[in-house]
């Protein structure tokens, strides 16, 4: 008799773990713009996606090779994007995908900010798309210049809380033209935000 009972109480338990999994799951699977935290997958993608695949002749990469760079990119820019929204006056996550040209600028747009007495809320929804706009290899440099439409909810208040521009609540398309670039002769796999066009 004890022992069904005991299965009863592992049956309840594993049910209840499975339950607190899901809930966790889909709490934890929410992503908005506050958490400052690269996804898990980003490192993967950007570190096995392209150039091991690269012909060795004057041909880029092929439209295989492209699609596994646009998926490593979208990370890329959520991941910059969102740290950009974090108000601790200095870029964390992203710092690895910017060179250090673009981290210097994107840093003095946040102490800029920050002097001014604003801070930003953004929520990021999503990328609608990302196009490979262009791409060439000068030397050993390669360079692949993407256009990015993606959608947020973001504002900037003043030390009053007052809402200097954007909206709490309203989702906005937003449109970039990023260019990445990786020295393909390197052993370092990572691509680096090198300019922003828009």
């Amino acid at each position: 008799m004890s022992n069904s009972f005991e299965y009863i109480d592992i049956i309840l338990l594993a049910m209840i773990a499975g339950f607190i999994f899901l809930r966790l799951r889909g709490i934890l699977g929410k992503r908005t713009g506050f958490d400052g935290k690269a996804p898990a997958q980003f490192d993967k993608i950007l570190k096995e996606a392209v150039i091991n695949r690269m012909p060795k002749n004057n041909e880029i990469f092929d439209e295989s090779a492209q699609d596994e760079f646009l998926k490593g990119a979208k990370i890329a820019y959520e991941t910059i994007i969102t740290d950009f929204s974090d108000n601790d006056n200095k870029l964390t996550t992203s710092k690895p995908l910017l060179n250090k040209e673009t981290y210097n600028q994107f840093n003095q747009a946040l102490k800029d900010r920050s002097a001014r007495g604003h801070y930003a809320e953004i929520t990021f929804i999503g990328v609608n798309s990302a196009i490979i706009k262009e791409h060439k290899k000068i030397d050993n440099i390669l360079n692949v210049t993407v256009d990015f439409i993606a959608e947020v909810i973001t504002c900037i208040k003043d030390k009053d809380k007052k809402i200097i521009s954007g909206h709490p609540e309203k989702i906005k398309k937003i449109y970039d033209t990023w260019v990445f670039s990786r020295d393909v002769t390197s052993v370092n796999p990572n691509w680096q935000l090198v300019n922003t066009l828009t």
